[in-house]
């Protein structure tokens, strides 16, 4: 499928996979709608896109907030007049032991990773069957399938965003023409980990500094993959690991 004129909404815009994920689909003539609560940042990477040639439009919003989700929506209709696809792709992992009782931390992954992914379907999935056919990516993660040490909640946060979304390709793809994948990454050099408060844990992910980890661009590529089949294709899961990660 052709991305030319197609509106997509990508959240967490403003860094990692977010902003590699709108740069790429800018590149090929996708119109993007940029989220995230960094205005500064966002700014910055409308100008580079509109600078190549691309279409962009920022709207600030927290992914937890339903109404901020409906702004986004709203604006990106007035602008763009419809939308075709969504990229949940905000994200937080500040790991911890579960002993260190950081509650506060679970709480906001829970918040951002899976009632932030069901704020975005919830907002844009009227315009999508209006149009009779759209795409919903949800970034999940290789922690969906396999416990890490002081992953337990977050590795429960993306294992929900996976079910989640195969639940919703079984409900929305035969009967409303609405594709949707997860896509899921094992370790990619993002800002996810700047996040992290438990000690223990940072000393333990400095082993994981010492392996070549995947780009942001590597998953834009396969959102881009995702995207461009067939409407008669769903990529169901994309499950992409580094070369050197066990």
């Amino acid at each position: 499928m052709n991305l030319e004129g197609k509106v997509v909404i990508i959240t967490g815009a403003s860094s990692g996979i977010g902003e590699a994920t709108a740069m790429k689909l800018a590149q090929n003539k996708a119109k993007v709608v940029l989220m995230a609560r960094r205005e500064d940042r966002l700014n910055e990477l409308k100008e580079k896109i509109e600078s190549n040639g691309g279409h962009a439009l920022v709207v600030t919003g927290d992914v937890t907030k339903k109404t901020d989700f409906e702004n986004v929506v709203s604006q990106a209709k007035d602008h763009f007049g419809t939308i075709n696809a969504l990229v949940n792709n905000a994200g937080l992992m500040p790991l911890s032991f579960i002993m260190k009782l950081k509650t506060d931390e679970w709480d906001k992954m829970v918040d951002v990773n899976i009632k932030g992914v069901l704020n975005g379907v919830a907002a844009v999935l009227p315009t999508l069957t209006e149009n009779k056919g759209g795409h919903i990516i949800n970034i999940s993660s290789t922690a969906a399938y396999k416990y890490f040490p002081g992953g337990a909640v977050y590795c429960a946060t993306k294992a929900a965003v996976k079910m989640f979304s195969e639940g919703l390709r079984q409900e929305l793809a035969p009967q409303y023409g609405i594709n949707v994948t997860s896509i899921e990454p094992g370790a990619v050099s993002t800002e996810l980990t700047d996040t992290i408060t438990d000690e223990d844990i940072k000393e333990k992910m400095s082993d994981m500094q010492e392996m070549t980890t995947l780009e942001a661009e590597d998953i834009a590529n396969a959102i881009y993959y995702a995207l461009t089949q067939p409407h008669r294709v769903n990529i169901n899961d994309v499950y992409i690991m580094p070369s050197e990660q066990q």
